[in-house]
């Protein structure tokens, strides 16, 4: 495995890291715990030192899992990267919208950053993790009913408390970026990434790269699309959110099936998947740090994890973003 550091910080984590989003079932369609387990351990015992998760995956059930699947591993060699400012008990914020929990229990998922909200989010984060500090505590999304430096002050507290050690975002635009910043050191914004959706390339990752800010891609395989077992006319397991994500309309499958079919070649040539193919050059890309790779068993995280041994030359990496230069998705 390789580990890079985020920003001007000493948090080191490792360049695949473990995306706990489907893990905790939610909005996945459920989630098998076993499995979950198996996976985070699976993909520790390649060098994936640092996980991802936040409070509203599975309301709770995330972090449990990623606590439960770290037990016995000594605190240092794991890299806890968790996030705060989604509410599904608390009516306060900014209306996110509407869900269900994993039994099926209607919800309401709420954006915000309030200054106790977040010192309350952090204390229940710590205790389902099973730890006393956090490694990287970041806002889940923008909350507009609240300043940005109330809730970025929040954190520095809390990082003065030794409870968190760096303090990132998520889903932050540039300007956001820059307001953070103006309260405290915010070492990374984790937003989404892929091949197929590449609009931060345009401003937020030169800013990122003369800044020394790290960016966290997250969904690099464009949740499965790209891993080319989706075909046109899939039908989605119940709560499965994809069902109505924009990237899964039945032309863009089509488009991304023909663009996956011109680089199966090069993946078969180097003895590797389309999926580990693809998360190689997501992390090869410029300004970004690490890819965020989901796994629901051992098997899928095994198969992430070998991704780093996938070498790419200038060469593959210019012949893959000319065949996505032809995509024209709805």
């Amino acid at each position: 495995m390789e580990y890079r550091r985020l920003g001007n910080s000493d948090l080191q984590v490792s360049i695949i890291t473990f995306g706990a989003w489907a893990a905790g079932g939610w909005m996945w369609g459920g989630t098998e715990r076993k499995g979950a387990v198996e996976a985070i351990r699976a993909a520790y015992e390649l060098g994936v030192t640092s996980i991802d998760t936040a409070p509203i995956y599975g309301q709770g059930t995330s972090e449990e899992i990623v606590g439960e699947a770290i037990r016995g591993i000594p605190r240092d060699k794991v890299q806890i990267l968790t996030k705060y400012g989604m509410r599904w008990d608390l009516k306060q914020g900014e209306f996110g919208f509407k869900s269900q929990d994993n039994d099926g229990n209607p919800i309401e998922v709420y954006k915000y950053g309030g200054r106790d909200s977040i010192i309350e989010e952090c204390e229940n984060s710590l205790r389902r993790l099973g730890t006393d500090y956090i490694d990287l505590y970041q806002m889940h999304w923008p909350d507009k009913t609240t300043p940005i430096d109330e809730s970025m002050e929040a954190v520095l507290r809390l990082i003065e408390q030794g409870k968190v050690r760096q303090a990132g975002v998520s889903n932050y635009s540039l300007d956001q970026l820059k307001q953070a910043e103006n309260t405290l050191s915010v070492v990374s914004n984790q937003v989404p990434y892929s091949l197929l959706n590449r609009g931060i390339e345009d401003e937020l990752v030169p800013y990122c790269i003369q800044n020394n800010t790290a960016i966290l891609a997250y969904s690099p395989l464009e949740r499965g699309l790209l891993t080319g077992k989706i075909k046109p006319g899939h039908e989605f397991a119940e709560g499965d959110h994809r069902a109505g994500y924009r990237f899964f309309k039945d032309e863009n499958i089509r488009q991304t099936d023909a663009l996956l079919a011109k680089l199966k070649p090069m993946a078969d040539d180097k003895g590797t998947t389309l999926s580990q193919l693809i998360l190689r050059w997501t992390i090869e890309q410029p300004g970004i740090t690490v890819a965020l790779a989901g796994a629901r068993n051992a098997g899928q995280a095994t198969q992430n994890a070998k991704a780093i041994d996938v070498q790419l030359t200038d060469n593959d990496i210019n012949f893959i973003n000319q065949q996505v230069s032809g995509l024209t998705l709805v």
